[in-house]
């Protein structure tokens, strides 16, 4: 009897050919007796016809799944699985109308992705970068010129209150802010247990000291964050984003940021990745930028893997997992 075929992404490999998690997460996969699991190429950027007619399932990374590259008569496919929470690389109406079940990590992520936000408003709150370069530049006499904005009883506005936006809103709760947020997905009850009042767009921009983005990627919040809405936004008031790039519009922040609409930006993602090196952001010294990693951690891709490769083994054992994306595709 044939092997059920596991194509994982080349880009969770390090460069001494181990993953960037625990390796004994993926022996679980790769000593499975009814599983044979193949590591695909480096330079793979897309999955292709040969990818689905080669594996049963594929665990994927950066690689983008659009369905009509795919749909062929000799297709095997059956289970794509993405290492993360976000699934804007794949193309999930076409798979579902293919039948192919997508799974993500929505669990695995949130603590992770909630430290990192935090991590990224303490330091454009403190200007951590400039006192770091002044430490380095031996320019001590000017830490008066770079006086950092405090806490407590500061206004947080959370763009985007579902796991990852809650949890946030929890593990800021000893800082002592006022605390609003957006989602007309997420009921005043749910946020008010949260010490936190439900607001709609202008309010929530109106009044933060500090915006979040948490929301997810989607055509409704595709450049939500826009020239108007950061219009909205004090001259004092900084933006974070931890979601995806392309829900800031950003040649409105880079004018926003400019013109000192806004004092401050910490960005973990951008429109285009990887971004361009002459994107106006990365020079900017009041934008703090990471490169889509600043959760990475030993937790964050362990929890990611568990739950990752956890639903292609469910899949296998004939069990439903239980992230799935696309959950027409039960129906079938």
């Amino acid at each position: 009897m044939a092997k059920f075929t596991v194509g994982v992404s080349a880009a969770l490999f390090g460069a001494d050919n181990k993953p960037c998690f625990d390796e004994r997460i993926l022996a679980e996969v790769r000593d499975h007796d009814e599983i044979e699991m193949v590591v695909m190429p480096q330079e793979k950027t897309h999955l292709d016809a040969g990818d689905a007619a080669r594996f049963d399932a594929v665990y994927l990374m950066l690689e983008r799944a659009d369905a009509h590259t795919i749909d062929t008569p000799d297709r095997k496919l059956k289970l794509i699985a993405r290492h993360g929470v976000g699934f804007d690389t794949i193309d999930i109406p076409g798979m579902t109308g293919l039948g192919v079940m997508v799974t993500n990590t929505p669990v695995a992520v949130r603590r992770p992705v909630a430290t990192m936000a935090l991590t990224l408003m303490l330091a454009a709150s403190h200007r951590l970068l400039e006192k770091h370069n002044l430490t380095r530049a031996g320019r001590w006499a000017e830490n008066a010129d770079f006086m950092g904005t405090g806490l407590t009883g500061r206004v947080l506005g959370v763009l985007g209150a579902g796991s990852i936006g809650s949890e946030i809103l929890r593990l800021v709760a000893p800082f002592d802010m006022q605390l609003i947020a957006c989602d007309p997905h997420v009921d005043k009850a749910h946020l008010a247990a949260l010490n936190t009042k439900k607001v709609d767009a202008k309010e929530l921009f109106s009044e933060a000291d500090f915006v979040i983005i948490a929301t997810a990627l989607s055509e409704a919040t595709w450049h939500f964050v826009d020239a108007q809405k950061l219009g909205w936004m004090k001259p004092d008031a900084m933006l974070i984003n931890v979601a995806r790039g392309p829900v800031i519009n950003e040649p409105d922040l880079i004018v926003a940021l400019q013109q000192k609409q806004i004092k401050a930006a910490a960005l973990d993602v951008f429109e285009t990745e990887p971004v361009d090196a002459d994107n106006p952001l990365l020079k900017m010294d009041n934008v703090i930028t990471t490169s889509h990693s600043l959760c990475w951690t030993d937790e964050c891709f362990d929890n990611i893997a568990r739950d990752g490769l956890g639903s292609i083994l469910s899949f296998v054992a004939g069990q439903t997992p239980h992230y799935v994306v696309n959950k027409d595709v039960l129906k079938r």
